[in-house]
């Protein structure tokens, strides 16, 4: 085992500032749609129920999965010229945010909520489409040869995301608050802010992969098997072969590799992991600001105060995985998430009390930063380096289901309790146990000797 110096000193790793800035670029349109779109609606007029279903936009981060394998694939003119393959994709997709946050900034949710919704909507499309480079970008900068760092670059990417989700989240907050500032104007900025990561991409170096030598060889591989079996013309064997590698083997991949009994066990714990803190992500703007905090303290202490602890922990929680193994890991991680939960009940007792609230998000946001690390570093273990958008983006769409999509609907549950705060966070601190349960019984069968068998099969599959 590596000693504390040998470990810490995994972070000076060039490639993972490249990821820091990635990651910085995948949290940031959580704020344009997330906590500054939740603090617009709020001010507006809108209901708990009513925003809670407009955060339905992001149900397209647990689909980005069905079209993952066309960024596997497909080569953009020009663009994947000049940055290659990953590069390309992300740069194009912060073009379409930058557009889309110029285009709210021009609108007003209180009489255009439609148009507002629908600028959103892309905004989380191209969003979760660049979240699928990036996160195949940050696999497959670290070499196959170099499993022992795949904690370290999770711990960064956790770092980068919480970095754009907050301090961009905080300046917002903080803007809106200022004597004559319109949250129209707050997005033009915002708007801008996305433009200066955009030009950050190009300096960045593309990954090396044998991908598409790869994904090559299989295409022979089904031409073949097409050919013996004498189904369609030459071009039509061309075409099945090229979409059966595109769409459908990196899911049959996924499944030969783990078993169907695993893989089904591990999906269901992936969606399950987070539900909880999903819930309570969702309606924390909203309860902030109905217990009696305004913009400027929730920026404050959920951003700022926020973002240093997760910063901190998430290279803790680095750590932490490279030396004792993801599944303790998820299994303390998912212990203290919950725990941290009830923090919010006392805080719904409590009122508006700053010295609760900054305990509340400074252990809340530790817990979450130690499980999202060791979250995001089991499933990049398991992603196959041939098929590494695709697989990823499956995985990761899971887990996002409950975040963007079931979540939809903590509004309506807020509203059925009555407001009841209390019962609400109490709920959600019990929505883990499913998880924790389904790990207990699978976590055997995902241990280090298992994920290093994984990465062996990988490495012979990319061969």
């Amino acid at each position: 085992m590596a000693s504390i110096y040998q470990s810490l000193s995994m972070f000076r790793d060039r490639r993972l500032l490249w990821i820091f800035l990635l990651g910085f670029s995948s949290g940031f349109p959580w704020v344009l749609i997330g906590s500054a779109m939740t603090a617009w609606l709020q001010e507006a007029g809108l209901t708990r129920t009513a925003i809670g279903f407009f955060g339905s936009v992001f149900i397209v981060y647990a689909l980005n999965f069905l079209w993952a394998p066309l960024l596997d694939r497909l080569h953009l003119p020009l663009l994947g010229r000049w940055l290659g393959q990953r590069r390309s994709w992300i740069v194009l997709m912060q073009w379409i945010i930058i557009a889309a946050a110029i285009a709210i900034g021009l609108t007003n949710p209180e009489v255009s909520l439609l148009w507002t919704s629908l600028l959103a909507l892309l905004i989380a499309v191209a969003s979760a489409t660049q979240d699928i480079a990036v996160d195949a970008y940050r696999i497959e900068i670290i070499g196959s040869d170099e499993s022992d760092r795949i904690p370290y670059a999770a711990a960064i990417t956790t770092s980068g995301w919480w970095t754009g989700f907050s301090l961009p989240g905080a300046a917002a907050l903080y803007l809106s608050d200022l004597p004559g500032m319109e949250w129209s104007s707050v997005y033009l900025m915002l708007a801008g802010m996305m433009a200066l990561l955009s030009l950050l991409v190009w300096w960045i170096r593309e990954p090396e992969s044998r991908r598409e030598q790869c994904q090559h060889d299989s295409e022979i591989h089904y031409e073949e098997e097409l050919q013996e079996h004498h189904l369609g013309s030459h071009q039509a064997q061309h075409w099945m072969a090229w979409w059966a590698v595109t769409v459908v083997e990196p899911f049959a991949e996924f499944f030969r590799r783990n078993g169907w009994k695993l893989a089904f066990s591990v999906l269901a714990f992936i969606f399950l992991f987070k539900l909880g803190e999903a819930f309570l992500g969702r309606m924390s703007i909203v309860f902030y600001k109905e217990i009696g905090f305004s913009n400027s303290d929730i920026a404050t202490y959920s951003k700022l105060v926020g973002w240093w602890v997760t910063i901190i922990f998430s290279l803790v929680a680095g750590v932490f995985n490279a030396r004792f193994g993801i599944v303790r890991g998820l299994m303390i991680g998912g212990i203290a998430m919950a725990s941290t939960n009830l923090l919010f009940s006392w805080l719904a007792l409590s009122g508006p009390n700053t010295t609760i609230f900054a305990i509340a998000v400074i252990l809340d946001n530790f817990t979450s930063a130690f499980a999202t690390v060791t979250f995001v570093t089991f499933i990049s273990y398991l992603t196959s380096r041939t098929y590494t958008a695709t697989q990823y983006a499956l995985m990761a769409s899971l887990g996002n289901l409950g975040r963007t999509t079931v979540a939809s609907f903590s509004g309506v549950v807020v509203d059925g309790l009555g407001g009841d705060w209390f019962t609400f966070f109490l709920l959600t601190a019990l929505m883990v146990v499913p998880a924790l349960l389904l790990l207990w019984r699978i976590g055997h069968k995902i241990s280090p000797n298992h994920t290093q068998q994984t990465i062996i099969y990988k490495r012979n599959r990319t061969r």
